[in-house]
């Protein structure tokens, strides 16, 4: 059935423009949950001085330590955010299914993961064009699934080495920083203090009224 409170997709640049033919690897078919329920945001701990044209070139690099040192299969996140605002496909199965990343210990079953290039640690601004741009993006993932990115969601850990004990039922943010689900400082404590204007903002964009006015936003998808 269609969602009751839809948001329009925001452009997604796709992984051919950043993974080009040297780094492309064997890798087994994405996997996919039934639905995504919520966000987690992220930063790379990369430098924030960038041109914005040189993003596909950095999320190239952030992928090859992630296959490589890592050893992992793909790029974990299944989107980043440069400083201008542009959105980046980033998991491969298709930016609006609900691939399983790996980007959050514990909970990467129906969620999604959004990485913001760059390092905001305290003090450090962040781009309102990056904001933005993850607002729109959540707002769009979650309406999907009807989401309101101001409520809280159920989700139960599936790995002990996050901040819940495997088969532990978590009540997080719907759109909730990577260090709601794991023990890190991550995104920043900078971006952390952004998020719950970003909530807000992706709320209007599905097009729903005030928290004042919705009341209580607890739910369980």
């Amino acid at each position: 059935p269609a969602a009751v409170h839809p948001a329009a997709r925001p452009p997604v640049v796709p992984r051919a423009a950043w993974l080009d033919d040297l780094a492309r690897h064997a890798q087994p078919p994405p996997r996919y949950d039934d639905k995504v329920v919520a966000v987690f945001v992220h930063h790379t701990d990369s430098p924030n001085g960038y041109a914005c044209a040189d993003a596909p070139r950095i999320i190239r690099y952030l992928y090859a330590g992630q296959i490589g040192a890592r050893d992992w299969d793909d790029i974990g996140y299944n989107f980043l955010v440069d400083r201008c605002g542009t959105i980046y496909e980033g998991r491969a199965g298709g930016v609006d299914r609900p691939v399983t990343g790996a980007h959050t210990q514990g909970f990467n079953h129906r969620t999604a993961g959004i990485a913001a290039l760059g390092t905001f640690t305290a003090g450090v601004p962040v781009p309102q064009a990056m904001v933005d741009a993850i607002a729109a993006l959540t707002a769009w993932k979650l309406g999907l699934s009807d989401i309101d990115p101001r409520a809280d969601v159920r989700l139960t850990s599936s790995n002990s080495r996050s901040r819940y004990a495997a088969g532990t039922t978590a009540t997080l943010p719907a759109l909730a920083g990577h260090k709601d689900g794991y023990m890190t400082s991550c995104p920043g404590a900078a971006l952390a203090a952004r998020l719950p204007e970003i909530r807000e903002s992706a709320a209007r964009l599905q097009g729903r009224a005030s928290a004042r006015a919705a009341g209580s936003l607890t739910g369980t998808p």
